[in-house]
């Protein structure tokens, strides 16, 4: 009783998740904020900084003006009968109030605090004199809630009549209010700011003019792609393009020059399709044409079963052809890949052939040398393998032959063999018969010759590496038969689990 043919299970494709929409950037609005954003930042900090300059700027001939007042004052103090003295002059005190801007206060003060003359509400130092008579020190104040800029120093007066003992240094303190100072510094500000207001419009400008003149190696490109024929696959002149773009063009070309084989590679195979489909249609057609012009019946009937046979070859090079296509799309349709148990595939497989070796005459067998052979790979895929090595086999091999199918393993790798004892195949055959509609002349057995260019593109798709031999069972014997042996890579370790 022969063994039932299972249907080849399909492989269920999940639908391919929707692309997420992308979001395009401006390479020109990217250089231009990585450009501009630096420059709006850092020119606030500029601002700052350029205030911070002019106020020390501003400071400096006030301090010094203030310092000279100090010095003034100090020599108009003097020691009598042991008793400090303030005798400020009128002239000094012209000089001292010689300003119409900003408000100048003085003070001298004996030790203990009491105040020898001027302004006897200026606040005094925190800080103990200093270990230098004569220094003339600075520091910010309030004199009256109005900021003042004051100039300070401990003095020794000269002595004018004879005493007992000398006394302790006197303090002499000059103040002015800011008004000036602020002045000045606007002033500096307005000087230095007010230009960069001009200047700042004029440097975007340029920037944008910069960029717009430095991307427009790219829009000329462009330009010159676009108006580019449909067909013209030449590649991209690089000689007129800048140093940075030409890495993007060399891949340009690269791709342009694998779609122009890819595209030939269609071509040549359509005209190779198309030429093969031609022989069992043509038989078609005459074969009807004949069966319209008879009246015997068994002429009619003869030329109706060599209308099937046309019939069942044009269907098995579609087959093949579709099957040819979804093996070379697998990669791109995403295949699902698992781990699969290469034996139990393989029994499958030969079950499914048994009949058609029953009607050949010829014994279809399979040993399992490892139960435990596993590969990583797509099911549907390796089916369809095994299937055109077994047809390719029952085709080759005369009646009463054999043909062996064979999983074994060898170091961790598991393989498949089908062997037959046909009339083999030349050495000098062997790198061109997994060629697409590559034929053996005079091998007489029917075919189309895509049977093992299938085998060999799912092969390179499961990484497979794929060896042939003559038989070594079929020494001595009249015909040398076949081995197609794969080598399977080792499949993946299992994680650890978690």
């Amino acid at each position: 009783m022969p063994l039932p043919v299972d249907d080849p299970p399909q492989l269920y494709e999940p639908p391919s998740p929707e692309p997420e929409e992308s979001i395009q950037h401006s390479l020109f609005g990217e250089i231009l904020d990585w450009m501009l954003a630096p420059l709006l930042l850092l020119w606030p900090m500029s601002i700052a900084i350029t205030y911070l300059v002019a106020k020390s700027i501003a400071n400096q001939p006030f301090d010094r003006a203030l310092e000279d007042r100090v010095s003034l004052i100090a020599q108009q103090v003097r020691e009598v009968d042991g008793k400090l003295v303030a005798q400020v002059s009128p002239a000094a005190r012209e000089f001292l109030r010689a300003d119409d801007t900003d408000a100048v206060f003085f003070q001298v003060a004996a030790p203990g605090g009491r105040v020898l003359d001027g302004d006897r509400d200026l606040p005094a130092p925190a800080q103990d004199r200093p270990a230098r008579t004569g220094e003339v020190r600075f520091r910010n104040d309030s004199f009256h809630n109005t900021p003042v800029r004051v100039a300070y120093a401990w003095v020794n007066p000269p002595v004018a009549a004879t005493h007992n003992g000398g006394t302790r240094p006197a303090l002499v303190q000059v103040a002015e209010t800011l008004d000036k100072r602020g002045q000045l510094a606007n002033e500096i500000i307005k000087g230095v700011i007010l230009p960069q207001f001009i200047i700042l419009p004029i440097v975007l400008a340029l920037v944008w003019f910069a960029l717009t003149r430095g991307l427009s190696p790219l829009a000329e490109l462009q330009a010159r792609i676009r108006a580019r024929r449909p067909d013209d696959l030449s590649p991209i002149d690089a000689r007129h393009v800048p140093e940075e773009i030409t890495p993007l063009v060399g891949s340009l070309n690269d791709m342009l020059d694998r779609l122009s084989q890819t595209i030939e590679m269609q071509k040549r195979f359509i005209a190779d399709a198309a030429h093969q489909m031609k022989t069992p249609l043509a038989g078609m057609r005459m074969q009807s044409e004949l069966a319209l012009r008879q009246d015997d019946a068994a002429e009619i009937h003869r030329s109706l079963e060599q209308l099937a046979k046309s019939s069942d070859s044009a269907t098995r090079l579609v087959n093949q052809l579709l099957a040819l296509a979804r093996a070379e799309n697998q990669p791109h349709a995403g295949a699902v890949f698992g781990d699969i148990e290469l034996a139990v595939l393989a029994r499958e497989c030969v079950q499914d052939w048994v009949q058609a070796s029953f009607a050949q005459r010829i014994d279809l067998g399979f040993e399992e040398q490892d139960p435990a052979a596993r590969v990583h790979g797509n099911q549907v895929m390796l089916r369809e393998l095994l299937s055109n090595l077994i047809d390719n086999a029952l085709h080759y091999t005369p009646a009463g032959g054999s043909v062996t199918v064979r999983v074994r393993s060898s170091d961790g790798r598991a393989i498949l063999e089908v062997e037959d004892t046909g009339p083999g195949i030349a050495a000098s055959e062997r790198a061109k018969v997994f060629e697409r509609f590559y034929r053996i002349l005079g091998s007489g057995a029917p075919g189309s010759g895509l049977g093992l260019a299938i085998v060999r593109e799912i092969a390179q798709q499961h990484g497979a590496e794929i060896d042939l031999f003559d038989n070594p069972r079929s020494h001595g014997k009249k015909l040398p038969g076949c081995l197609f042996r794969l080598t399977f890579p080792a499949p993946p370790a299992d994680p650890d689990p978690a």
